[in-house]
């Protein structure tokens, strides 16, 4: 597995790297006596533990019976498995379908407070209606060659965006105003999206914003889409995976974007008549 270029994740796997070299060390072997007990090459060794290489489990396992140091097998397994949650790539997370996707955020969901989402392309998944997350989700199913399960996944999707009015959660949103102006499905279907928009605006517990096409002095370029959730833990999505960030100063810097995202951004009236123009374009 290729190593994330999220910080967060490369630490993971440096602490995992420091345990594997200090349990070789306090074995007393050098890298090539471990490489040629392990059955690898001497390179390997030094690619884990530089963490240029994430181990296997297999890996560990055999790493820890040649240092005799079995005890370690269960704790460094699990902490390349967090690791791992941290990065994950869309194939693993879709192998069946895109059901199971949404379904594992419900949780998630349902004990956050307070949503934070950025979004350059696309509506916000909390925000969207079945006929705009159908068109969206089908196109993503077939780049990534996932089993054709959308209609399910649209089904969890509406389901866990009931939340968005049960009064006990709190949403901020801000979009690029390409979002409103790039098509998603049909003309109906991107009109009848926005339409909602201007209809969820309305709510109390929404707050939506648009960063139009002529703000200027922008301090943030834009970004990939990326969602906050109670100050604690980002979603950050990328073409190839899902990224997990729960380091603290990470935290603090997509915050930090956030803000800076939100100070370019027109609200109420500038937004609803930005989002009723792209309506009347189509």
């Amino acid at each position: 597995m290729a190593i994330s270029p999220s910080s967060s994740v490369q630490r993971a796997r440096e602490r995992l790297a420091e345990r594997l070299r200090d349990i070789r060390l306090d074995a007393r072997l050098t890298a090539r006596a471990l490489s040629a007990a392990a059955g690898w090459h001497e390179a390997k060794t030094s690619r884990i533990e530089a963490a240029k290489q994430a181990p296997s489990e297999d890996d560990i396992r055999i790493w820890c019976r040649v240092c005799g140091a079995e005890r370690a097998v269960p704790d460094l397994i699990a902490a390349s498995r967090s690791a791992d949650s941290m990065y994950t790539e869309w194939r693993r997370l879709q192998p069946a379908g895109m059901l199971r996707v949404q379904e594992a955020l419900v949780p998630l969901y349902e004990r956050t407070r307070l949503f934070r989402a950025y979004c350059s392309a696309v509506v916000p998944g909390f925000l969207q209606i079945p006929a705009y997350a159908t068109a969206l989700l089908s196109v993503i199913s077939a780049f990534h060659g996932a089993p054709d399960d959308v209609e399910d996944a649209v089904a969890a999707r509406m389901s866990r965006n009931r939340i968005v009015r049960s009064g006990s959660h709190r949403f901020a949103a801000i979009v690029e105003e390409a979002v409103l102006r790039q098509q998603v499905g049909s003309e109906a279907v991107q009109a009848a999206q926005l339409g909602y928009l201007l209809e969820v605006m309305e709510l109390p517990a929404v707050s939506l914003g648009v960063i139009p096409f002529s703000a200027s002095g922008r301090p943030v370029w834009p970004l990939e889409a990326f969602t906050v959730f109670d100050d604690e833990r980002v979603y950050v999505e990328l073409l190839s995976a899902q990224v997990t960030v729960t380091a603290p100063s990470e935290v603090v810097l997509y915050l930090r974007a956030f803000e800076k995202l939100a100070g370019l951004a027109v609200h109420r009236g500038e937004a609803r008549a930005l989002i009723s123009a792209a309506i009347a374009a189509l």
